[in-house]
């Protein structure tokens, strides 16, 4: 890829690299040195083809993630970004990364030269808005940082930032018409604004608010700009009328800055938002970025990734292997989004701003997605943020009466199916994790799951979702309530409910109503209990359908819950066995109306879409692990490479990163809470990974090379391991998990059953 990268930018990271490798002063006895491992982040990866990632500067779990968003709509722009595009026309201050529906994109600023028509354009008529053409040789895009020259104006753009403050520098040529505008007006995609307000506070100093509605149904976000050179004039407009006076309320207002400028003369703009308002986005910019030093700044924002990205520190003979894996890692950490400002004041699901509140309050929630292995990663790496997550998961269930869905901005959009919050609860509980009320966890859980709501009166009423009673999509939400259920029955038992723990067992069964012993696949079933018909098990109807984004040979291996339930319904190993191995071969048509979404197709396994995650780590629990070890190798060399499209499908705000991240490392939580995280194929030769109470786990790969990529031995803490998985307690201890790899399968480790 070709990057162009300034002397100041050479200069950054050279000044960057040489801090992290002075001796930290977080370094412990057993803590590898701060190394440099952003080196090794590509933001690009993931930005073509369907990945849908955020492109540009941010730190980690920030609220400002501060980028380009070209002109153009649809489903592959919903970041705002692809590499395919070559138009800007604003640099947005909040973005989503990989998700399949686009919102944010709020408070754009655009630097430009000349008169121009306000708002973003039509790409067919280059005078019909403000966007530029860009060349992709002027663009520079790593963790923390962002640059690219727009050809219209001649204008350089850098951008960085910290977690509530978007930090723009802009080059200008010699004119005494050069103008910063600011957008509250244009959208993209899902979003239009509803109400907007701009202030003119002094010659450097400008405030305001935008309010929209979109996938997030009351967005709200506050900011405020200072500049660091006076306005010559301020002009407020409601679309391209100019309005009289210092302040300006419409349904979409802009502004503009304007300057006089020499050549390669340097603006700086300091841009905070808040979720609460004008004055605390003040109180953010103050605390966060008081001063003026953009080049401090980026080696700031760098130095935040490092901190981050240094928790697991790997070891391999290959660097797009570090390039993916760090990449990963990095994606990983863009959401969830602290949705608050420094002093704890934010907005909640009650639409009411709560003062200086007891934790850090979180959002972007893409919790279908995450719930399979974004959390369960988190639960090793970030124990910190382990009590704000729960407690802000809680406090949504009070101000909204049940846990998050799929949440945004303070707004529940019931994206996606199941209670996937349920999980990433009960999983924290089960881990011992704790700095929140378990009673009111359980609580939350289990009237989560009582609702009348998303087809869950079905299951009380019948142990399923008949799919006779107008619920699109039933089958696949009986099977996410079933994984639920059980995460709250593991939960019942260890706190001695046990007629909860024995009602959500039976309903963690719902799926054994679905499974069609003649034909070996989960179906849709009606009220009195009949097979649906006609039935085409490769066949996928989007969001009009039996299955969520997948079809019949996707959606029969949602058990992860209960696998052994699951062999058992196959009436055995050996069926359950020829049936899995026939999913990565047999081939068929998905049909015309099939969702973009069920894509990195192998056979009919779909990586791409988060279903099918678990389903390469099913071998273990049947004795074969062997072909976990081939599926997953396979999976991590041919669906992720470093490259633009180098993402199967949506990265789903860390998904599938983050089954990366894991996978590369050896393991994989397939049940959705209490932390048994079943053994792959490593492809790294050794790891550290920091854990609770600044611990080592280190990972060994004895003799790892593409071809010995099956496990033969293990060892945990110097001792023989017979077990096929790893329990997070002994993750979260510290210690030495080895594998010793060959090119063959072993006969004897792995084949007993799970």
């Amino acid at each position: 890829m070709n990057f162009k990268i300034s002397q100041l930018t050479k200069a950054i990271c050279f000044g960057v690299v040489s801090f992290m490798l002075l001796p930290s002063c977080k370094e412990t006895q057993s803590q590898p040195q701060l190394a440099d491992q952003t080196q090794y982040v590509d933001p690009y990866i993931g930005t073509g083809d369907h990945g849908h990632v955020f492109l540009g500067a941010n730190v980690p779990f920030g609220l400002v993630q501060l980028g380009p968003t070209n002109i153009t709509g649809g489903w592959d722009w919903c970041s705002g970004y692809h590499i395919s595009d070559s138009t800007i026309w604003g640099f947005t201050h909040m973005h989503l990364s990989g998700t399949g529906i686009g919102d944010l994109l709020d408070i754009a600023f655009m630097p430009v030269v000349g008169d121009v028509k306000l708002g973003k354009g039509d790409i067919s008529d280059p005078n019909s808005g403000m966007y530029s053409l860009f060349d992709r040789k002027t663009e520079t895009a790593k963790a923390g940082y962002y640059a690219v020259h727009l050809d219209r104006y001649n204008v350089d753009v850098e951008l960085t930032a910290t977690k509530r403050v978007g930090f723009h520098k802009y080059t200008f040529p010699q004119s005494d018409n050069a103008q910063i505008v600011v957008d509250l007006k244009s959208a993209l995609n899902w979003d239009t604004p509803v109400d907007t307000y701009l202030v003119y506070e002094n010659d450097s100093t400008i405030s305001g608010y935008r309010f929209s509605k979109g996938w997030a149904n009351d967005q709200r976000v506050f900011f405020t700009a200072s500049f660091s050179k006076p306005m010559k004039k301020f002009l407020l407009s409601e679309g391209e009328e100019v309005k009289e006076g210092t302040e300006l309320k419409a349904v979409g207002v802009f502004g503009q800055a304007l300057f006089d400028t020499k050549d390669k003369e340097e603006i700086y703009v300091k841009v905070a938002l808040s979720p609460v308002s004008i004055e605390n986005a003040k109180l953010n910019m103050q605390t966060e970025l008081p001063g003026w030093n953009f080049k401090q700044t980026i080696a700031n924002a760098n130095e935040a990734w490092n901190e981050e990205l240094n928790k697991v520190i790997i070891t391999t003979d290959d660097n797009t292997i570090k390039r993916n894996f760090y990449t990963a890692l990095y994606h990983t950490m863009i959401a969830p989004s602290e949705f608050c400002d420094v002093n704890n004041d934010y907005r909640g699901s009650d639409a009411q701003m709560h003062k200086q509140g007891a934790f850090k309050n979180y959002t972007t929630f893409s919790l279908w997605d995450t719930y399979r292995a974004a959390h369960p990663l988190m639960t090793i790496i970030h124990p910190e943020k382990m009590s704000d997550i729960v407690n802000t998961m809680l406090t949504i269930y009070q101000q909204q009466g049940k846990l998050p869905v799929w949440h945004l901005m303070g707004c529940e959009t019931d994206c996606m199916v199941g209670n996937p919050g349920i999980s990433v609860v009960a999983d924290a509980i089960l881990k011992g994790y704790t700095g929140f009320d378990k009673e009111l966890a359980f609580e939350a859980m289990k009237n989560s799951a009582m609702l009348d709501e998303r087809g869950l009166k079905y299951m009380k009423e019948y142990g399923y979702i008949p799919y006779d009673k107008g619920e699109n999509e039933g089958l696949s939400k009986a099977m996410e309530y079933a994984i639920a259920d059980w995460s709250i029955a593991q939960v019942a038992q260890t706190m001695g409910k046990t007629d909860d723990y024995d009602y959500f067992l039976k309903r963690s069964k719902a799926y054994t109503h679905y499974f069609d012993k003649s034909t070996g696949f989960m179906r849709g079933l009606s009220s009195d209990g009949k097979f649906k018909t006609p039935f085409n098990p490769f066949e996928s109807v989007h969001r009009d359908n039996d299955y969520t984004e997948g079809n019949a040979w996707q959606y029969t291996w949602l058990v992860p819950h209960d696998v052994k339930g699951l062999v058992e319904l196959f009436g055995g190993k050996e069926p359950f066995v020829q049936k899995l191995d026939s999913l990565f071969i047999v081939e068929g048509s998905l049909g015309e109306h099939a969702s973009p979404d069920i894509s990195g197709l192998i056979g009919q396994y779909a990586h791409g879409n988060e279903p099918s995650h678990h389903v390469l780590y099913l071998y273990p629990y049947v004795g074969q692990p062997w072909k976990t070890a081939d599926k997953v190798r396979q999976v991590m060399k041919e669906l992720y490479f470093d490259k633009p499209a180098g993402l199967s499908g949506n990265e789903d705000v860390g998904q599938m990163s983050a089954w990366y991240v894991l996978s590369a490392l050896g393991f994989y939580q397939v049940e959705p809470a209490g932390g048994k995280y079943i053994f792959g194929s490593p492809i790294v030769n050794e790891a550290s990974i920091k854990v609770k109470d600044e611990k080592i786990f280190k990972v060994i790969a004895h003799n790892n090379s593409d071809v010995n990529k099956y496990i033969q031995s293990v060892k945990l803490n110097g001792k023989e391991y017979d077990k096929s998985y790893i329990d997070f307690k002994d993750i979260e201890a510290g210690g030495t998990l080895e594998f010793v790899m060959g090119d063959k399968p072993s006969e004897t480790w792995g084949t007993s059953e799970i």
